[in-house]
């Protein structure tokens, strides 16, 4: 038995490929839309991939269920669990718990897990081969090393209301009559890594066992206690914020992603045509360099989404696919960094990308307005704006500042002055960057907080070193 984790770190999201040796088979779970992956580590071990599936509808990210069945003619699986409410929109074979996939020797058996969301499913492996007993769980947003997924995401991102209650109390039960069920030996494959918003405290190991989790997770006194309430109170405690973006993935997810098909090669585009684009708004320039370099001057009304690991992130909080109908021009030091930029931008759906160019000479310039922490006390804003999460806010924070993630702002415009400056910053100034670059491109007048929090923090330490000296 063969298996591979695919882990994106731009959105700390795990895939896995599962293949029988001997018969050549595959199974994907959780597949991101840029497909070419599992289907060259398909290849490299001489299998097919025959089946796709998903653990549930996911939030943080668009998923690659249809993409990859299209691509390989493999059977798409989904959750038929969860209640009318929870059904896919898309022809695929449904699963319920304990139906099970088989692979040549290896069975792979659906666990309903509820909690996280309520159609939810864990898989669970066994390689027929060596054992008639199972050895792997792959987990999905059910069990983290260290953590548990969070419950509050309907209410947070998908219009729920109160919904957190019930699903913390369904984790509990998951947890009670299914994940400390299995033998302590089972390894636990979970579907994100430390930095995903999908729970407040996930570790960075990329697998654990259900004995260590028993043992040493922070739920495991409350569940050998057999205390729900303290469990519930727990689980809901200082959650992070939920990224806006998060509830048209939902939407589409259970509707079904478009399928894209093959891609065309993205071509480099002509600077004195996308002038002409800028001038007639008919695109949006995306200028992926570092907050420092943008600094420094950029496009008028381009956005700021760094190249790197968090491309599809920062894009997410900035592109809204619904409302923004202009293709995006990136700029990027060739074709090949500019399809690996176009790659992480799909994985949220931002999907229109026209092409890209290398250098920005030639076109409309101008540069961010900055403010230095010493002259904050004397500017008049019309707000200070923290786009870190309320977690770091409530950590410490400019006095008077009002707390708006980055993930948040363009959809929540209203909490907004209508006029005057906004003085925005986050920790360091990247994603202040990013934030600052959309509500500048939406008419904002906004000067960002020059080494943002931490300068501050450090200028107001400075300063009273010196007073109480």
């Amino acid at each position: 038995m063969l298996i591979e984790r695919i882990y994106d770190e731009d959105l700390a999201q795990a895939s896995y490929l599962i293949g029988c040796q001997a018969k050549g088979e595959a199974l994907v779970v959780d597949p991101r839309r840029d497909i070419a992956v599992y289907q060259s580590l398909a290849a490299a071990n001489g299998m097919k991939i025959v089946a796709v599936t998903e653990t549930h509808i996911h939030a943080d990210f668009l998923s690659g269920t249809r993409e990859l069945a299209a691509a390989t003619g493999a059977t798409a699986y989904v959750s038929g669990e969860g209640g009318t409410d929870w059904q896919y929109g898309f022809e695929a074979e449904r699963l319920n718990d304990n139906d099970e996939i088989t692979l040549g020797n290896i069975t792979v058996k659906a666990l309903h897990t509820p909690g996280h969301t309520p159609e939810h499913l864990c898989f669970l492996i066994t390689d027929g081969a060596f054992a008639d007993t199972p050895g792997y769980l792959l987990s999905g947003d059910f069990v983290f090393s260290g953590d548990l997924g969070r419950p509050d995401l309907l209410d947070e991102a998908a219009g729920g209301v109160d919904t957190r209650f019930a699903g913390a109390k369904q984790l509990f039960a998951s947890l009670l009559e299914k994940f400390l069920t299995l033998p302590d030996h089972v390894q636990v494959h979970p579907g994100h890594g430390a930095g995903s918003a999908c729970g407040k405290a996930l570790g960075a190991i990329p697998s654990s066992t259900v004995g260590y989790e028993r043992l040493y997770s922070w739920w495991g006194p409350y569940l050998a206690a057999n205390d729900e309430e303290g469990f519930v109170n727990e689980l809901l405690d200082g959650q992070p914020d939920a990224h806006a973006y998060f509830g048209r993935m939902k939407r589409e997810n259970r509707q079904g992603p478009a399928v894209m098909g093959e891609r065309a090669p993205l071509e480099e585009l002509q600077t004195a045509d996308v002038a002409l684009g800028l001038a007639a708004d008919t695109v949006t320039f995306v200028d992926t360099r570092s907050n420092a370099e943008v600094h420094e001057g950029t496009v008028t009304g381009s956005l700021n989404i760094p190249a790197g690991k968090s491309t599809a992130s920062f894009g997410s909080w900035v592109v809204n696919p619904e409302t923004d109908n202009n293709p995006l021009v990136l700029l990027a030091p060739n074709q090949a960094s500019a399809q690996e930029m176009r790659d992480h931008l799909v994985r949220v759906g931002i999907d229109t990308v026209a092409g890209y160019v290398t250098s920005i000479e030639g076109l409309p310039a101008s540069t961010p307005k900055l403010i230095q922490p010493e002259e904050l006390d004397g500017f008049d804003a019309a707000m200070v704006l923290d786009v870190r999460n309320r977690t770091e806010h409530t950590d410490g924070h400019i006095p008077g500042s009002h707390q708006l993630s980055g993930g948040r702002v363009m959809w929540n415009l209203n909490e907004l002055p209508t006029g005057g400056t906004i003085v925005s910053y986050c920790q360091s100034g990247v994603r202040n960057s990013v934030a600052a670059s959309a509500l500048r491109r939406a008419g904002y007048d906004v000067v960002e907080l020059d080494g943002s929090y931490a300068a501050w923090a450090a200028w107001q330490q400075a300063r009273e070193s010196v007073s109480s000296n």
